[in-house]
């Protein structure tokens, strides 16, 4: 074998094996240049000896590794990722491959990709921010967010995935709706606490949802209260704290959570075509929120789990609902989501008119007027 086919560390063997057959130096000093021992170095000498430049050179050069594929199999991967898995990641097509009896490495399919061109390396410059630690206890702090995508792909409408993600362990829980509601946050929070229980407190953004800009209103500022929109009002009877992110990059956490979900969910729905709210939800809840949980969950620094139960005597669904205080018209009317509600002639011991009642409606619609506490 010619010496150009050499590696460079065998290259350098053979250029001290001339110096010792030229007795410029000794084998012991061989040993030493070529950081190994006296005892290989003399077993190397003897080889060269008998075959020359040949004893160099690895015997496993030019041959297949020990834990090399077949070319077979390689080529069955890659058509079948063609074919099916085309957009997904090393990482996930690996996982689907796993389910089809074709089980590999994600580096290693990913190094095949590459040498095919059918993945790039992605990297991306990011600015520096200061690394906040992770809350120590499950259920002490879940950040929300509501994530607005394709996630049906063309099969179905946008919609918007709100996701709740526990901060210490990334327990993650989600669901599907049209919009971004306070009825989609009332009814993510209500999926999440009837599984998990009562977190001590939320991370969300600067919705409207979550945050008021309005002046507070006269009955408000009686009872020396401050305006709060009916999501915050809902968390203060729970004591569930609300804070407010100034960024996304604030709650990181359920914003890196979106990405992933908008790139594994998308495509897990597509290969058992899930194409509308109700599926989408049907299948979060049945598959793959299980499978994101047990693979992703992370053990919290604390094991206390500091979720609550709902206090004795209150109802979550009696908590969840809309509720303001409506002045009453001279004409028995009360304004009320772009409609007036009628009192009956029942109510006319109460002389109702010109006063204040507070109107409830509950997440199924119910209405409900109040009058001094009383329905």
């Amino acid at each position: 074998m010619e010496t150009l086919k050499m590696s460079g560390k065998e290259r350098h063997r053979l250029e001290l094996m001339g110096r010792i057959k030229r007795k410029e130096i000794t084998l012991v000093k061989a040993a030493d240049l070529m950081e190994i021992g006296y005892r290989q170095a003399k077993r190397i000498w003897k080889c060269f000896g008998e075959t020359g430049d040949k004893s160099l050179i690895h015997g496993l050069r030019g041959k297949p590794g020990g834990r090399s594929r077949p070319k077979a199999f390689k080529q069955k991967v890659l058509t079948r990722y063609e074919e099916r898995y085309r957009d997904f990641g090393p990482t996930l097509a690996c996982e689907h491959l796993a389910r089809e009896g074709m089980s590999l490495d994600a580096e290693t399919l990913r190094r095949w990709l590459m040498l095919q061109g059918m993945w790039l390396r992605k990297r991306k410059r990011k600015k520096h921010r200061q690394w906040r630690e992770r809350k120590e206890h499950l259920g002490e702090l879940v950040q929300m967010d509501g994530s607005h995508h394709d996630w049906f792909e063309g099969r179905g409408p946008w919609a918007v995935l709100m996701v709740m993600v526990d901060d210490a362990t990334n327990l993650t829980y989600a669901k599907f709706f049209e919009e971004e509601t306070t009825e989609a946050a009332y009814r993510v929070f209500q999926g999440y606490v009837e599984k998990h229980g009562l977190p001590q407190g939320l991370y969300v953004d600067r919705d409207s949802i979550y945050q008021t800009t309005r002046a507070p209103g006269i009955q408000e500022q009686m009872r020396g209260q401050r305006s709060m929109t009916q999501f915050a009002r809902a968390m203060k009877k729970l004591c569930v704290g609300v804070k407010l992110a100034y960024s996304p990059q604030a709650k990181g956490r359920v914003e890196r959570m979106n990405r992933l979900l908008q790139d594994r969910l998308v495509k897990e729905m597509r290969l058992v075509n899930v194409t509308n709210i109700e599926e989408g939800n049907a299948f979060l809840e049945k598959e793959f929120l299980k499978e994101l949980n047990r693979k992703g969950m992370r053990v919290a620094a604390l094991e206390t789990d500091l979720h609550r139960k709902i206090a004795e005597g209150i109802k979550l669904e009696e908590v969840l609902r809309w509720e303001e205080d409506r002045h009453v018209g001279e004409d028995w009317t009360v304004q009320w989501e772009r409609k007036w509600l009628q009192l009956t002639k029942e109510n006319r011991v109460l002389n109702l008119a010109g006063k204040n009642v507070r109107v409830r409606q509950t997440l199924e619609g119910k209405l409900q007027l109040l009058y001094q506490g009383k329905s």
